[in-house]
């Protein structure tokens, strides 16, 4: 085999893996010289940002549990005006990837440091990749300012995920593997890191669902989730992640459900025009076909796997379809309207093109 020429930039970022290594946020505040840390979450996820709060002491200016999904632009504004009153020097994103990315956009518009402690697998963590929605279209971009200077995975967290959040949390996490495998810009480096990280989730995921207590499943779990958010943070995405970017921030569909449910499409229709890239998926899940390997893994941990079943209607599928087609992007397969048309009418019934 001869090595093809190629370009491989390595994110800045530090990470401290391992059960228990929540305790680590105040000296991780304390490296990067934070004096009056903000700390976000969710409503539901207050008493997690209290106890973080409790660990940074005197460096806890105060917590902010406004997060919510897709960051619409109101919340962002509350976020830096709470920012800007606290005179806050810096912010601790405790949560999935609603809080992450508030503290994305509060980083892009102060340029202040984000710790991130994801007790998710959404992987948006370890991105420079920033997204808020206004008006019913969200709109993203890459910025290395918003890429979290230090990322806590402490397994013990996501004890408290719900066992259906915690698997379509993780296919999201795949899904950013799977693009990376077929992307543009991929490289030996993200495709190892790619393989791995759908190895890592799709042997871990039905087990933390089952067993919601085994810590061992969880730490692989969180393992395959940042190999994802590295991935997806290094190299360009596909046809997936512009339907569900549009889904999600034109119909405020759930983040990781949605995803959940396009990828085995999106993978089917890809199949033929990027056989190694579904190879080494298939290889990953240890299936022979990647696209119904996907779709089964989805049914193994619970998930939903029709996009009516979460809330979108059929006559929203012409609408989306167009909004796709808008901007054009990378795929494998040359995509038209009628495609995607197509893609998404199979999404929304959850019948899949199997072979």
């Amino acid at each position: 085999m001869t090595t093809a020429p190629f370009i491989h930039q390595s994110l800045p970022g530090r990470v401290v893996f391992g059960p228990g290594s929540l305790a680590h946020l105040p000296a991780e505040a304390e490296r990067l010289g934070l004096r009056r840390v903000l700390v976000l979450s969710t409503p539901g996820q207050r008493g997690l940002a209290e106890e973080a709060a409790r660990l940074l002491g005197d460096a806890a200016a105060g917590v902010h549990d406004r997060a919510v999904m897709h960051v619409p632009a109101e919340t962002a504004r509350a976020a830096f005006a709470r920012v800007a009153d606290l005179r806050a020097d810096g912010c601790v994103a405790i949560g999935g990837g609603s809080t992450v990315g508030l503290g994305k956009a509060i980083a892009l518009e102060t340029g202040l440091p984000v710790i991130a402690v994801p007790t998710t697998y959404a992987g948006s963590e370890m991105t420079p990749i920033w997204g808020m929605t206004e008006g019913g279209l969200k709109t993203t971009g890459r910025d290395p300012r918003v890429l979290p200077r230090a990322v806590i995975y402490d397994p013990l967290l996501t004890l408290r995920l719900p066992a259906d959040i915690s698997g379509t949390s993780g296919i999201n996490a795949i899904a950013h593997c799977v693009e990376a495998l077929y992307s543009d810009t991929a490289n030996p480096m993200t495709s190892l890191m790619a393989e791995e990280g759908v190895r890592a989730l799709a042997s871990s995921l039905p087990q933390v669902v089952r067993v919601p207590d085994d810590i061992a499943a969880r730490s692989d779990a969180l393992y395959g989730a940042w190999l994802g958010g590295s991935v997806l943070g290094t190299v360009g995405m596909a046809i997936h992640h512009k339907l569900c970017h549009t889904l999600g921030g034109t119909l405020n569909l759930p983040h990781a459900e949605t995803h959940t449910i396009v990828l085995p499409h999106a993978a089917s229709f890809n199949r033929d025009a990027a056989p190694e890239a579904m190879a080494r998926v298939a290889r990953a899940l240890g299936v022979s076909d990647a696209p119904t390997g996907l779709f089964d893994l989805a049914v193994a941990v619970g998930a939903k796997t029709a996009l009516k079943d979460i809330g979108m209607r059929e006559d929203d599928i012409g609408r989306v379809a167009n909004l796709v087609m808008r901007n054009r992007y990378h795929n494998p397969r040359p995509v038209t309207l009628e495609d995607v048309r197509a893609l998404l009418t199979d999404a929304y019934h959850g019948v899949l093109n199997r072979r």
